[in-house]
């Protein structure tokens, strides 16, 4: 086995404390939903595009109130926030055509949780054929459509899905 020597990481790795940011960037207003990509809501939480996406359509759910652990959230803002992974995943099939659903919470910064204080759901679509060798050979992540254009169909699919 070849070791890789990276000294450098261990104040990363060993540091427990979260960098807290100024502002979360997850707890939108209602009047900036447009501007910050939110797809819709309900009472106790909202879908939102990620600005990073591992793929296309890459959405998180969000629970409106800033909380940082599944075990903060009340039985109604649980329910809110699955009904609105039941309802994507249908938007999903209806608009993306798509073959599957990666839907995960990442809690805490060694699972990968990228923003400690406000829990999310991601949602990610997926397509048979959807990886290749780019990611791996040129460390590259094709986004096959611009964020917007997505947006929009993902909207105007939730809003359809209303009524």
């Amino acid at each position: 086995m070849d070791r890789l020597w990276a000294p450098w990481r261990i104040q990363y790795v060993s540091s427990s404390a979260s960098t807290r940011e100024e502002q979360c960037f997850l707890c939108i207003d209602r009047k900036d939903d447009e501007k910050a990509f939110v797809i819709g809501r309900n009472e106790k939480a909202f879908v939102v595009m990620n600005r990073f996406p591992y793929t296309n359509g890459h959405v998180m759910v969000v629970p409106v109130r800033h909380v940082g652990s599944i075990e903060e959230l009340t039985d109604e803002e649980l329910l809110d926030m699955m009904k609105l992974v039941q309802k994507m995943s249908g938007v999903f099939k209806k608009e993306f055509n798509i073959d599957g659903l990666n839907i995960g919470i990442n809690m805490g910064r060694a699972a990968g949780a990228g923003l400690e204080g406000h829990i999310h759901i991601h949602i990610v679509p997926r397509w048979f054929g959807d990886t290749n060798f780019m990611p791996v050979i040129g460390e590259t992540k094709i986004i096959s459509e611009h964020i917007t254009e997505t947006f929009r169909k993902l909207k105007r699919r939730f809003v359809e899905k209303l009524l």
